[in-house]
């Protein structure tokens, strides 16, 4: 699933491409996908881009509309998203039916870009509103994480706010907005503590850590995120990991010296997390998230 960085160079992207033209159509591929009805997505017909905002995970396509009335194309790519770009559609147009292309948006230079979904889960969701607030998910985001509101101040604050996982607190979307299953992983090598460790547990010293370790891993991931095309991000994400998704392979250290163990995996039901046992639980696996007390 694309989080914060990803998300943060696909709006720079279609920043970069759609700002100032006209959208000269809408299609939907899939009905599934759309979660509002009113205002149509023909209503944006017309209209020219503003801008392209992130809201947590979610993406904001800001449109001026033909009426005067501003209108908000927003999606959440879930975990089988993806938007892909095209400098110059093909005039065929999307039909409802088996192809991946969930929506299709074109402008008066005959650029545009498709929302796909792969699988069989279908997930993605797509609303037309005249204000992202208008859509739960966003109204109940939690703080940016590199905003000036996100501080080591409002951190000790969430992690006090009630006693639960440190995993679990930073994917939770209405806590932390935009970190997931990943970058959470990254972010608790670089700061060095077990993904069960207990949020109540966490002294100045400790959430000073975990609030440096946040900044620095997104950070360095939009940096290296920022500017590349949306076909090469998924890649780049990959490559960039440390431990998310390299069970098995040694570990290259929290502070970038490898520390002669390798990467660790906890499975759950439908997701894993990875993590190193020297680095994060005093060398000790973790067996299982129901019985481990490492470190809480």
């Amino acid at each position: 699933m694309p989080e914060l960085p990803e998300v943060e160079a696909l709006a720079q992207f279609l920043r970069g491409r759609a700002v100032d033209h006209t959208v000269t159509s809408v299609e939907i591929g899939a009905i599934s996908a759309l979660k509002t009805f009113r205002p149509p997505p023909d209503a944006l017909k017309g209209g020219v881009v503003v801008d392209v905002q992130r809201h947590g995970k979610w993406l904001d396509l800001m449109v001026a509309t033909a009426t005067g009335e501003p209108l908000h194309l927003v999606w959440h790519l879930s975990r089988a998203g993806w938007v892909r770009w095209s400098e110059q559609l093909s005039e065929r147009p999307v039909r409802p039916g088996k192809s991946p292309i969930a929506l299709r948006v074109r402008f008066d230079d005959g650029a545009g870009f498709d929302l796909t979904e792969a699988g069989t889960r279908k997930r993605l969701a797509v609303h037309v509103v005249q204000d992202p607030a208008d859509v739960p998910q966003i109204a109940t985001l939690g703080v940016e994480p590199l905003s000036d509101e996100f501080t080591p101040e409002r951190l000790s604050e969430l992690l006090a706010g009630r006693n639960q996982q440190v995993k679990g607190l930073l994917r939770d979307q209405g806590t932390i907005a935009g970190i997931g299953n990943a970058y959470s992983d990254e972010i608790l090598l670089v700061a060095r503590m077990s993904p069960f460790a207990m949020t109540r547990s966490f002294d100045a010293a400790k959430t000073a850590t975990l609030y440096a370790a946040i900044h620095d891993v997104l950070t360095e991931a939009v940096r290296a995120a920022s500017g590349k095309p949306a076909a090469e991000l998924k890649d780049a994400k990959r490559q960039g990991m440390r431990v998310h998704g390299r069970t098995g392979e040694p570990c290259p250290g929290w502070d970038g010296v490898p520390c002669g163990d390798t990467v660790h995996e906890v499975s759950f039901a439908d997701s894993a997390l990875q993590y190193c046992p020297t680095c994060q639980t005093g060398g000790k696996p973790l067996a299982d998230r129901r019985m481990s007390r490492l470190l809480r």
